[in-house]
C-alpha cells in the first residue's frame, strides 16, 4: 500500500519540468517508494527504473563513451524517438554519474528522476556539474500529520495551530499516537511496525546502516568506535549548546576532527544545528549553536535521554517544517527554546504553568519578538493557555 507524503504533489508537478528531479534525505525515509510510485503513475511506457545498489546496473553506466550508455538503455526497451523517463535510485553509489547525467540531459530528451541517501554528496560533488539542471527535494522522516495519515487516523489539519489553546478532546483522541511518535520517531517502516521490539530492531538497523554504508562510502572512515562514540555523545547533548573543545576532550578525538564529523552528520541528515536569534548577523555566527537529532527514534537508540529532552527534540522536528528555527539566550543563562521565523517565541515544557508563561513573555520582550506561546506535552489541571504538541502537524 502506498501512503502519500506531503511532498508528493510537488514532486509530481515537477515531472512537467525539464530539470532533473533529485530526491535526497537520510536512508529509509521512503525515497525509493516515492520514486517507484511516481514512475508507476507516468502514463508513458517509455520509462525505466534502475537501482545502483546492484552491481550489474552500475555497469550499465561504466562506458567511457556516454552514447554507448544510451545503447545499453535501448537494449532494456527504451526508445530514443520518444521522451524517456529514467528513474535512478541511490546515485551516491556511482560518483561519476553527475557528468554522465549532464551529457545525457543536454543531448537527449530524458526526464531524470534520481534519489540519493546523502546531501553531503548531492550538494557538493553532484551540484557542481549540474548547476541549473536540477531541483533538489529533501525527504525527512514523517511529521506528525503524516504519521497520523499512515495510521489511518483522522488528521484535523489546523492551519492556525499557533493560536490554539489546549483541547482536551483532541488530546484524548490521539495522545497515544503522539506518545508513540515522541518515543520512536517517524521513519515510515518504524511507524508502521506492529510492536515495540520491531520498532527498536528497525531503528538499530537504520543506525547501523548509516554507519556502515553512508559513512563508509562518503568519508575517510578509520575508526568506527570513535564515530559511534561521537554520535552517542551528541545524542546525550540534545538541546544543549555545542562545545567542540569539551567533546574533543571527552572523546579523545581532535577538535578539528570533531568539527568535521559534526558537519558531516548534519549534511547527512543525522542532526541539525540551531543558531542563536540575533538582530546582528555577526553575533549569530559567533554564538554557540544548539544540537538536535533529525529523528526521535535514532535519538532514543543512541542515548538514554529524559522524556523532556525527547519532547523538545520532537517539537524541534515538528517546527522545522514550518520555517526557520533559532533560539534566544541572555548572558545570565535565561533562554527561549525556539523562535520561528523571527516572529514567534516558543518555550517547551512537558507540563507548562502560568509562571512559565510570564517568564516567556518577559524574555520575548527582551528579544523583541512580538508573539510567544508555550508548548506542552501533558494535560495540566487549571491551565490551558498553551499549544499541545500533538497539534503541530
Amino acid at each position: 500500500m502506498f501512503y502519500q507524503r506531503k511532498i508528493y504533489p510537488e514532486l509530481k508537478k515537477h515531472l512537467e519540468e525539464k530539470q532533473i528531479t533529485v530526491i535526497t534525505g537520510m536512508r529509509r525515509t521512503g525515497k525509493t517508494t516515492i520514486l517507484k510510485q511516481i514512475l508507476k503513475e507516468i502514463p508513458s511506457k517509455n520509462k525505466l527504473y534502475i537501482d545502483l545498489e546492484r552491481l550489474d546496473n552500475r555497469e550499465l553506466f561504466s562506458q567511457k563513451n556516454y552514447d554507448n550508455i544510451l545503447k545499453n538503455l535501448e537494449s532494456k526497451g527504451l526508445f530514443l524517438s520518444q521522451k524517456i523517463y529514467l528513474a535512478i535510485d541511490e546515485i551516491q553509489m556511482l560518483p561519476p554519474i553527475s557528468s554522465i547525467l549532464k551529457y545525457l540531459y543536454d543531448t537527449y530528451d530524458i526526464k531524470f528522476l534520481v534519489t540519493g541517501s546523502s546531501s553531503y554528496y548531492l550538494k557538493n560533488l553532484f551540484s557542481e556539474s549540474l548547476a541549473g539542471r536540477k531541483k533538489i527535494f529533501e525527504l525527512f522522516s514523517l511529521d506528525f500529520g503524516e504519521y497520523l495519515d499512515f495510521h489511518g487516523v483522522f488528521n484535523l489539519k489546523g492551519a492556525n495551530w499557533i493560536e490554539f489553546a489546549f483541547n482536551p478532546v483532541e488530546y484524548e483522541r490521539i495522545r497515544y499516537h503522539y506518545e508513540q511518535y515522541i518515543e520512536f520517531g517517524g521513519f515510515p517502516e518504524v511507524a508502521l511496525a506492529e510492536n515495540e521490539k520491531q520498532k527498536k530492531d528497525l531503528l538499530s538497523d537504520i543506525a547501523s546502516s548509516y554507519i556502515n554504508i553512508d559513512i563508509k562510502s562518503l568519508i575517510d572512515f578509520r575508526n568506527e568506535k570513535n564515530i559511534y562514540a561521537l554520535m552517542k555523545m551528541l545524542a546525550s547533548r540534545v538541546g544543549s549548546k555545542l562545545d567542540y573543545s569539551k567533546i574533543a576532550r571527552l572523546t579523545g578525538i581532535s577538535r578539528p576532527t570533531v568539527t568535521s564529523y559534526v558537519d558531516f552528520f548534519e549534511k547527512t541528515y543525522l542532526i541539525r544545528r540551531v543558531p542563536v536569534f540575533s538582530k546582528s548577523a555577526d553575533r549569530e555566527i559567533v554564538k554557540a549553536q544548539k544540537i538536535y537529532f533529525c529523528d526521535n527514534g535514532l535519538l532514543d537508540i543512541l542515548s538514554d535521554v529524559s522524556g523532556g529532552v525527547k519532547f523538545e527534540n520532537s517539537i524541534f522536528n515538528q517546527l522545522r517544517h514550518h520555517g526557520k528555527i533559532q533560539y534566544y539566550s541572555l548572558k545570565s543563562g535565561r533562554e527561549i527554546d525556539f523562535i520561528l521565523d523571527g516572529n514567534v517565541a516558543f518555550e517547551i515544557k512537558e507540563s507548562p504553568i502560568s509562571s512559565d508563561e510570564r517568564k516567556l513573555n518577559d524574555l520575548s520582550v527582551k528579544a523583541k519578538v512580538k508573539n510567544s506561546r508555550l508548548i506542552g506535552r501533558f494535560d495540566v489541571p487549571n491551565f490551558s493557555n498553551y499549544i499541545w504538541g500533538g497539534e503541530i502537524r
